[in-house]
């Protein structure tokens, strides 16, 4: 749900204002992949960035309607060319990949260049025509796990405008009982006009609405306007100049993150809501306050050589909170497998606290190694939960489902796809569910897709990053607490028709079942619907008649309400259903849903997988006219792009630091939003002292003092490292100093000394501090920033090495937008681009083109250690290696960071 502009940056991530429902993305992008192109873009962007300030972006504004869950939303961006001669104009926005793309347009000088979605191979086939007649072309860009960027540019002539128009839809899911709205909002720069509005109409009734943002800050907050009466709700924020400004007179923005709606409706224990408009229904079913089915759950979990180190760390912390949110009345197993299959126990075990407890002890002794038989696994769990159901061994009214953790390819035993997902599907009958999680980006996806979904189940990424834990977390959590199985919403036969998906294997709690349709006729005397389905303890069976509302009755002062929201409802969940049926069954079956999904995505302009939108733009000055394709990507397609880009993730970290300096010394900007990291060393004479933050609002200083070896080594090599750290805070009148021996605190012509020999704990009013002996102190200083100093010791009679310390950053965000330093600048990201993968002098390390701050740079695949986990032997952190003290990451050069003293505050 958004849109911004950027001039003199070509795809730099988070370089435009971002918006989006909880899930995925689109991208349209210009072709930039030649090599030739991306050394022509470079100059050109250099070129281009001092004309910046001449692009005035007169508005951003982002309305989206939701009405029954239904949400339709337009971006609409205005800029003006006010250079004296023509510019290129960027406007880039990212989407739910879950949503479809309905309209794209371009309004040039009163001329309106208008997309046109047509079926991907005609698309294609335009697109290699233009090619072919030395025509560009756009392409589609996935970025990060839930957004995929929208991207085009226009050349405008001296002082014209454009005005760019993108539409997408999209049916909300219920998640963990919300529906959410996330706009992801990072304009870098002033917006006169910037609004973000949301009208929200639930005929059901709204029972909570909430609105937040990671950037409001206490005079932002009351610029979020919230209105919610019983069945509507509108929610805006429009921050005028001044207000977005992070300081007076400065041009930098505030505006820099999530803005999030949640929502829920009120809910009765009858049919459910039924909405009718325009001759198309559509079934909301999510009775409240039903008790929960108990389940038997096996867990199989991958623990191949692959899953080694921070994979298994992260799968055994995720199992351990699993565990004990097991319910009482549940039953499960846990079977463990790489080439050999391990059961924890030969049976289901109830979950107890006795066998919880005994399971979590089994748990934390998991390792890894060998290599992946995932056949062998799942019909492991498969025939356990059989032999117990055909024992007696579980409860009669209880749900069965496996959940299936791998990060890898099946490489032992049967090891052919088909034959994998038919002896599943064959041993299982239709009789349980298959969760698969398909961790990190060397899984097939696709592979895990298609099983789950044969056998009543779905499929989820786990993403390799430092919360993959959470990810875990959260997976379970929407499958935990089934409600209801086996359930069955019917029609009548001769009112109804077309109707999507209308028989469940179960329903969990926070989530919702959505049955939409076509009348036959408008006489709704004989709508009787029925509810059918297993519960607790009974059967469950509601019926009810259906009913149009009268919507000018219920939104009397609302003029357009999006009326024929129930049939574009209809055909986004058609189309959605009929392209996961595309993926499995016969090849008839398949060809048959794949053809429909087409025709309905061309009737109603949606661009899916496929279909694509063609966008011609205007010519250009040698008369050559610009073609732009936007597609679709599947999640399959997405995980391969992932890949390619070569993508490096994040690994997990005992702190969650955006930053930190260890070693030699080695300088590392974790990116979590990238899965990504950057990094630079700093080579100078020992002695030296660095700034590395500084917040002139909050009064925060931090230096660092490099010291040398004993002596030169052999081979000539100086070694540096951080010997000393000075911390200041001017505001609470706190100063530390922290070397390789001691801790001294100053504070109210008092000094306080610690050793790093003892473990010690001091707590102020302004500061907290807390030794770990020998390993590590913990900073805490009140309402603004937590610091972590690790001392790494070294062999006494070492003959050049000496101890050295490591400076982590635990908490920052409470720090002010203008913190700064050589770690400080980047606590608030940064916006680069790599592209151009080739071999480098290291087979292992390849090189690369980086785009960041106006710069071209050859950056190297590398690998620096954190020791934030173990301070003897560190982790090998993958990132992006900026070679030259970090020249042209780092604002100005080294030099500029030197200062006199560790307590240099100017």
């Amino acid at each position: 749900m958004s849109g911004l502009f950027c001039v003199g940056v070509l795809l730099l991530s988070s370089c435009c204002l971002w918006a989006g429902p909880a899930l995925g993305t689109l991208v349209i992008s210009r072709n930039d992949e030649a090599p030739q192109d991306t050394r022509r873009i470079a100059r050109s962007l250099q070129k281009r960035s001092t004309n910046e300030m001449m692009v005035e972006v007169h508005s951003v504004i982002v309305d989206c309607t939701v009405t029954s869950r239904f949400a339709h939303t337009v971006m609409t961006s205005v800029a003006l060319n006010k250079a004296s001669v023509s510019q290129e104009i960027f406007f880039e926005v990212e989407l739910p990949k879950t949503a479809f793309i309905t309209n794209f347009s371009m309004e040039i000088e009163n001329k309106f260049y208008v997309g046109e979605v047509k079926e991907k191979e005609k698309a294609k086939k335009q697109y290699e025509k233009a090619v072919s007649t030395g025509q560009t072309a756009g392409l589609v860009k996935a970025s990060g796990r839930k957004m995929e960027k929208f991207s085009v540019s226009v050349n405008i002539a001296a002082e014209s405008n454009v005005t760019f128009i993108l539409t997408y839809e999209e049916l909300l899911q219920r998640k963990l009982g919300l529906y959410e709205i996330m706009t992801r909002v990072k304009p870098k720069m002033l917006i006169q006009d910037f609004k973000i509005v949301t009208n929200i109409y639930e005929p059901q009734g709204l029972s909570s609405v909430d609105a937040h943002a990671t950037f409001l800050s206490n005079d932002l907050l009351p610029l979020v306007e919230k209105t919610v009466t019983d069945k509507k709700a509108r929610i805006s924020f429009s921050p005028t100049m001044d207000q977005q400004r992070k300081c007076p007179g400065c041009d930098g923005t505030l505006i820099d993150g999530d803005f999030i709606i949640k929502y829920d409706v009120n809910r009765e224990k009858n049919i459910g809501d039924i909405q009718i408009a325009n001759g198309y229904f559509v079934h909301f079913f999510a009775p409240p306050a039903l008790p929960r089915v108990p389940k038997n759950v096996v867990f199989v979990i991958d623990v191949s050589g692959s899953m080694f180190g921070t994979k298994m760390e992260q799968t055994r912390q995720a199992m351990l909170v699993i565990l004990k949110d097991l319910d009482e009345e549940d039953h499960f197993a846990i079977i463990l497998f790489d080439d050999l299959i391990v059961v924890w126990k030969e049976s289901l075990s109830k979950a107890t606290k006795e066998n919880v407890a005994e399971a979590m002890v089994y748990t934390r002794a998991i390792s890894s190694g060998g290599s992946t038989d995932i056949n062998g696994a799942v019909l492991r769990g498969t025939d356990m939960i059989i032999k117990d159901r055909r024992e007696n061994k579980l409860p009669e009214r209880s749900t069965d489902m496996i959940i299936l953790l791998t990060d890898g390819m099946p490489n032992s035993g049967v090891s052919d796809i088909g034959s994998i997902q038919e002896n599943v599907r064959s041993a299982m009958g239709g009789n349980m569910s298959l969760f698969c999680l398909g961790f990190g980006n060397n899984v097939d996806y696709n592979f895990l897709d298609v099983m789950s979904q044969q056998n009543n189940g779905v499929a989820r990424r786990i993403y390799e990053a430092s919360d993959a834990t959470l990810q875990l977390q959260g997976f379970y959590d929407e499958v935990s607490s089934p409600l209801l199985l086996n359930v069955d919403l019917r029609y009548p036969d001769s009112a109804v028709n077309f109707l999507t998906t209308n028989n469940f294997a179960q329903l969990f709690n926070g989530s919702e079942i959505v049955v939409a349709g076509r009348l036959m006729d408008n006489d709704l005397d004989n709508f009787l619907v029925e509810v059918l389905g297993r519960g607790f303890e009974e059967d469950y069976k509601v019926e009810g008649q259906a009913t149009a509302q009268d919507w000018t009755a219920v939104y009397p002062n609302d003029d357009y309400i999006f009326g024929d929201f129930t049939e574009r409802l209809w055909a986004y969940l058609t189309i959605q259903q009929l392209l996961e049926k595309s993926k499995s069954g016969n090849a008839d079956e398949k060809a048959n849903a794949t053809a429909k999904a087409l025709e309905m995505s061309l009737e109603y302009s949606f661009v899916t997988p496929l279909t694509s939108m063609v966008v011609t733009k205007p010519e250009t000055e040698d008369g050559l006219v610009d073609l732009l394709i936007a597609d679709k990507l599947t999640e399959a397609q997405r995980q391969k792009a992932e890949t390619m880009a070569y993508r490096y993730p994040s690994p997990s970290y005992s702190y969650s630091a955006p930053a930190f300096v260890d070693g030699d010394p080695h300088f590392l900007i974790e990116l979590p939003d990238r899965d990504d990291a950057l990094c630079f060393n700093i080579n100078d004479k020992p002695g030296t002292i660095f700034n590395l933050v500084r917040d002139p609002e909050s009064g925060i200083q931090v230096n660092g003092q490099t010291i040398g070896d004993k002596k030169i080594s052999p081979n000539g090599d100086i070694n540096t490292y951080f010997g000393r750290f000075g911390i200041v805070h001017q505001t609470l009148g706190v100063r530390l100093e922290v070397n390789t021996e001691e801790i001294l605190v100053f504070q109210d012509n008092k000094q306080v000394k610690l050793l790093w020999s003892d473990a010690a704990a001091l707590k102020g009013i302004n500061v907290d501090l807390l030794v770990t002996k020998d390993r590590s102190l913990t900073v805490t200083l009140k309402d603004s920033v937590k610091f972590v100093i690790l001392l790494h010791k070294v062999w006494a009679k070492h003959p050049y090495h000496r101890d050295y310390l490591g400076f982590y950053t635990l908490d920052s965000h409470l720090l002010s937008p203008s913190v700064h330093g050589l770690l400080g600048q980047f606590y608030h990201g940064i916006e680069y681009e790599v592209t151009g993968l080739r071999p480098g002098e290291v087979p292992e390390k390849p090189d690369a083109t980086m785009y960041v701050k106006g710069h071209e740079l050859n950056v190297t695949r590398g690998w620096q250690r954190d020791f934030s986990r173990d301070v003897k032997n560190g982790e090998s952190v993958p990132c992006w290696f900026v070679h030259s003290n970090g020249t042209g990451l780092v604002d100005g050069l080294v030099t500029d960071y030197i200062v006199s003293g560790v307590f240099t505050t100017n």
